[in-house]
């Protein structure tokens, strides 16, 4: 009975190494680990604890494992917060409102961020989102749109912490809400309507008015909510 608990202690070991060269700043986004041989040199451990580390921190989505490349930090931790989120959200038998609802209050509050720190470029994507959403009239083309439109916003705002959260959330309200947001703009009024509301967000975004942008973006959210209920 020892003998698994020692090994147990070695893998956390292991696990808590790679934790602490990330908060230190010795690995970042996309780096390589150190090679298994290394590590176990390093911490004086056997290559098997080294892959039940790393084992365990693909698993969670941290570490991405290259066959004959090697392990990496994963670009994208979108996918670590995903799933739990939306298993949650199952289990707790949540409402479609109730996580859009909790979208909308982050997405509100990172637009008056975003007014402040939009790019010229992302101005200039918005507008160019905006001129696709004129022309087209593919339903399913105008939720991709949408979609873009709101993400480029929220990454605008240049936080990486709400440009993930949001985007996961965006994930799993898809999940239940497909529907609902192709209904949105299958009814020509509402095509119009949302077009209004955007040129609107862009204008008050490339005023740097943080104000306009929140009212603007608060009466498009309004309007998708009626649909959700």
């Amino acid at each position: 009975m020892d003998a698994p608990a020692k090994n147990t202690k070695v893998y956390e070991e292991v696990v808590e190494r790679i934790k602490k060269m990330i908060e230190e700043g010795e690995l970042k986004i996309g780096d390589k680990l150190p090679t298994e041989r290394a590590m176990a040199e390093e911490l004086n451990v056997s290559r098997a604890s080294i892959r039940e580390a790393i084992r365990s921190l693909e698993v969670i989505g941290l570490i991405e494992s290259i066959q004959g490349a090697g392990n990496y930090i994963k670009n994208d931790f979108s996918e670590i917060l995903l799933e739990p989120l939306s298993m949650m959200f199952m289990l707790q038998q949540g409402s479609a409102i109730d996580i859009y609802e909790l979208r909308e209050v982050l997405e509100l509050s990172t637009i008056m961020l975003s007014a402040e720190r939009i790019s010229k470029e992302e101005l200039k994507k918005l507008k160019e989102l905006i001129e696709k959403f004129k022309e087209s009239d593919i339903e399913s083309n105008n939720v991709i749109i949408d979609k873009e439109f709101h993400y480029t916003i929220v990454k605008s705002a240049n936080n990486p912490l709400i440009t993930n959260l949001l985007n996961v959330l965006s994930q799993v309200i898809d999940k239940f809400i497909t529907d609902s947001r192709k209904n949105i703009l299958e009814s020509s009024e509402n095509k119009e309507r949302l077009l209004k509301l955007h040129e609107r967000v862009y204008i008050a975004l490339e005023n740097r008015n943080s104000l306009e942008a929140y009212t603007a973006l608060k009466e498009h959210f309004e309007l998708i909510k009626e649909y959700i209920k």
